[in-house]
C-alpha cells in the first residue's frame, strides 16, 4: 500500500517535463525583462519564452525589435502557448486580458496587485466555471513566498495576526530619513535616483500599493474577500523629520505596517498605515527596499519572513515559482473562504497625529488624548476608524501626518469605562 501510494507523488515532484513549456509573455517591463534573464540564464528550468507582446511599437527595448508583437489577444487564441504571464501595468487591460484567458481554461500567471485587488472574487468564479488557473505570488511582497505559505501552510490553521511591510520603495524612504535625519523630499528623489521608487510616486508612497496587497493577504489568510476602498490606507508624503525624531524618542521607527487581525469576535481588520515599530518586532530591522511579513498563528506561533519585495529578478523569481507550481499541477484553494468572517470597522485606532491645521483635530473628533504638545503641533489619542477612512482625502489635502501606535479597541471602550468606574 505505502509503495503505491508513494509513487505517484514521487512522479509528480521530481518528474521534468518531457518538452520545455511554452510561455506567452505579455509585458516586457521590468518583472517581464526579470523573468526573460532568469529563463535565459537557466534553461534547464523547462521553460521558454516564446512569444513577447507588448504595447508601445518602437520603444527602445534589450531585444531585437523581431521579438515583439502588438496584440496581446493573438496570444490568448495561441493554444500551442502552455501558460501565460501577463506584466503590465494597466489594471483594466489586465483584467480583460487575464478574464478572458480564464474563460478559455488557459494557465496564467499575474503580478497585478491592482487588478488582482479590485476583481479577485471574480476571477475565483471563473476558476471554479472553467477550467483555467491563475497564480500571482509576483503581486505580493516579490520573492517572499507570503501567499503560498498562506494558502498551503496556514490553510487550515487560525491566524491571530497578519503584520508586514509590504512596500520597499516607501520603506526605503523611511530608511534613509532615519539614517540621514533628512525630509521626506530628498529621500524620495535619491529613492528614484536608484530605480526604488517611480517617477509618479504616489502609488507607493500613499499606501495603494501595499492595500492592494494586504487585500489579497485578507483571502488567503482569512479566506476575507475584502473591498479596498473600506481599507484604510495612510501613506507618508505629509511625514517630516520632526515625525523620524518623534519615533527615536520612544525608541522606535516609523515603518508603513499592512496590518491584518481577528478580533475576539472572530470578525477581521485591515489597515494599512504608518506605524511605530519597535525593536522588539521582526520589522524594526526590516530596512532599506526589503519586505517582511509576521505570521502569527494560533498553534505554530510566530512565524517571519524577510526578502527582496521588488524589483525585476526577485519578482521575475516568484513568476517562475508559479510557473513550476502551474506544471505541477498547483492551484489556489481558498480553504477558508468557506467560512469568511466579517469584516469590522467599528474600532478605535490610537494614532499620532501632526497638524498645523486645527480643523482637522475636529475633523477627526479623538474620543480620547493622551498626549498634545502645541510647540511640535502634535496630539496623540483614539480616534474612529470609520473617521479615518470617510477623511483620509482631506488628510492627503492638508498634509496631515499620521501614525498609528499599533493600539485597536471597539467604539464606545472608554466611554463605557468610565461610566464603569463611575
Amino acid at each position: 500500500m505505502s509503495t503505491n501510494l508513494a509513487a505517484p507523488v514521487a512522479s509528480v515532484v521530481a518528474a521534468p517535463a518531457a518538452q520545455p513549456w511554452r510561455v506567452g509573455l505579455i509585458g516586457f517591463g521590468c518583472v517581464g525583462q526579470g523573468l526573460y534573464d532568469i529563463l535565459q540564464q537557466r534553461p534547464e528550468t523547462g521553460f521558454t519564452i516564446s512569444r513577447i507582446a507588448v504595447k508601445t511599437p518602437g520603444k527602445a527595448r534589450t531585444l531585437p525589435a523581431e521579438r515583439f508583437e502588438f496584440d496581446a489577444d493573438a496570444l490568448l487564441s495561441d493554444d500551442s502557448l502552455d501558460v501565460l504571464v501577463e506584466v503590465i501595468d494597466d489594471a483594466d487591460t489586465a483584467f480583460r486580458l487575464v478574464s478572458e484567458a480564464l474563460r478559455r481554461g488557459r494557465r496564467v500567471v499575474t503580478a497585478n496587485k491592482a487588478m488582482l485587488a479590485r476583481h479577485l472574487p471574480a476571477l475565483v468564479q471563473l476558476q471554479r466555471e472553467g477550467q483555467g488557473t491563475l497564480l500571482y505570488e509576483a503581486a505580493v511582497c516579490g520573492s517572499i513566498p507570503v501567499i503560498r505559505t498562506l494558502d498551503a501552510y496556514f490553510g487550515t490553521e487560525p491566524l491571530r495576526r497578519l503584520t508586514g511591510i509590504l512596500n520597499g520603495s516607501s520603506n526605503y524612504v523611511l530608511t534613509r530619513m532615519g539614517e540621514a535625519g533628512s525630509d521626506y523630499a530628498p529621500a524620495l528623489v535619491e529613492a528614484q535616483q536608484l530605480g526604488f521608487a517611480e517617477t509618479d510616486p504616489s502609488l507607493d508612497m500613499g499606501a495603494f500599493d501595499p492595500r492592494s496587497k494586504a487585500v489579497l493577504l485578507a483571502a488567503h489568510a482569512y479566506g476575507a474577500f475584502l473591498n479596498p476602498d473600506e481599507v484604510l490606507n495612510l501613506g507618508i508624503e505629509g511625514i517630516s523629520a520632526v515625525d523620524i525624531a518623534f519615533a527615536a524618542s520612544q525608541g522606535q521607527k516609523i515603518k508603513v505596517v499592512a496590518g491584518l487581525q481577528r478580533l475576539p469576535d472572530g470578525r477581521v481588520t485591515a489597515l494599512v498605515t504608518p506605524q511605530l515599530v519597535g525593536p522588539e518586532s521582526p520589522l524594526y530591522s526590516v530596512d532599506h527596499e526589503f519586505n517582511g511579513v509576521v505570521i502569527e498563528a494560533d498553534f505554530a506561533g510566530e512565524q517571519f519572513l524577510r526578502g527582496r519585495g521588488a524589483g525585476g529578478h526577485p519578482t521575475g523569481s516568484a513568476v517562475l515559482a508559479d510557473l513550476a507550481a502551474l506544471r505541477q499541477g498547483f492551484a489556489y484553494q481558498y480553504p477558508k473562504a468557506a467560512e469568511a468572517p466579517a469584516y469590522a470597522s467599528d474600532l478605535e485606532v490610537e494614532i499620532y497625529l501632526r497638524t498645523d491645521e486645527d480643523r482637522i483635530i475636529d475633523l477627526l473628533d479623538f474620543s480620547e488624548i493622551s498626549e498634545e504638545a502645541d510647540e511640535d503641533e502634535y496630539v496623540v489619542g483614539y480616534v474612529a476608524l470609520a473617521n479615518l477612512i470617510r477623511h483620509r482625502d482631506t488628510l492627503r489635502k492638508y498634509g496631515a501626518f499620521i501614525v498609528r501606535t499599533g493600539q485597536l479597541r471597539p467604539v464606545g471602550e472608554a466611554v463605557a469605562a468610565a461610566l464603569e468606574q463611575a
